[in-house]
């Protein structure tokens, strides 16, 4: 396969896709009735100068997580999906590896989401995307690659999130990651990169290594959490995580008590999304 045949299904899965059916506008003039390259990388999280050059042929051998995020924002079937891995010279993951795949049915129940922050993690808690409310609740993702991507790293090895933590609440949340990563290990053990990040992790961080070596078990409960916000200050929500059963995906959504004032902050988030605010 050649990058031209990669760029050209890019380009033909693209005008089949309307705005109006991935939650974005679809105002103004357009030459075609699909997505814009801007608004295609918008929904990647790829930069519109790479996707015009994948188009054009003039970049070869995209990533597994490009191939992955391509897909996901042009809601292929699984046959396409496998199809385009393909193109790009990649064997199509298997049921031996970490499901990264956002299914169009899930894809539709996010599209309906557009004023509640909602992210959504695969099995070993690496972000695969994140809606513009959570974005600005949570931090921007999009320049995020890799291991910075995780969740379990971002918390031993990274600068964390803006969840704040009692010494309690800190145990059990590190508790229930490293459990996570453990069943997740457990269910896919041919999974090289899980293997990479559990292997960094351990030779890194004395906290991480402790948990994994005791067997330390634990489970994601509803809870209500803090978010100290940079600019509007904390706001305390409901954190729930859904589980999307044959995926193994999380579905992690924020929420607020109707006419409270954390409500207020998180609507003027959702209205503001992740630009800085000027005081």
């Amino acid at each position: 396969m050649t990058a031209t045949e990669f760029g050209t299904a890019v380009r033909r899965w693209r005008d089949r896709v309307s705005p109006e059916t991935v939650g974005l506008p679809a105002g103004g003039h357009r030459r075609a009735a699909g997505l814009r390259r801007e608004e295609l990388a918008l929904l990647a999280g790829i930069s519109v100068d790479y996707i015009t050059r994948l188009e054009q042929g003039r970049a070869s051998n995209p990533s597994a997580q490009v191939v992955e995020a391509l897909a996901r924002a042009l809601r292929l079937a699984g046959t396409e999906r496998a199809h385009l891995f393909r193109l790009a010279g990649l064997v199509p993951p298997g049921p031996e590896t970490v499901p990264a795949h956002v299914t169009p049915s899930v894809q539709r129940l996010l599209d309906r989401l557009t004023g509640t922050p909602v992210g959504v993690y695969d099995a070993s808690w690496t972000l695969l995307l994140a809606n513009p409310p959570y974005a600005a609740l949570m931090g921007d993702p999009s320049g995020w690659r890799g291991n910075e991507r995780n969740a379990v790293w971002r918390h031993f090895l990274g600068p964390g999130t803006r969840a704040r933590h009692t010494p309690e609440s800190l145990r059990a949340f590190e508790t229930v990651l490293v459990a996570d990563l453990r069943a997740a290990a457990g269910r896919y053990p041919a999974d090289q990169r899980l293997r990479r990040l559990v292997a960094e992790l351990r030779a890194n961080s004395d906290r991480f290594a402790e948990l994994w070596d005791s067997s330390a078990v634990g489970r994601h409960e509803a809870a209500r959490k803090t978010i100290d916000h940079p600019h509007v200050g904390p706001l305390t929500l409901d954190c729930d995580v859904l589980t999307v059963e044959g995926s193994d995906l999380h579905i992690m959504i924020y929420t607020a008590e109707p006419g409270t004032a954390d409500a207020d902050r998180l609507a003027l988030l959702t209205v503001l999304g992740t630009q800085t605010l000027v005081g």
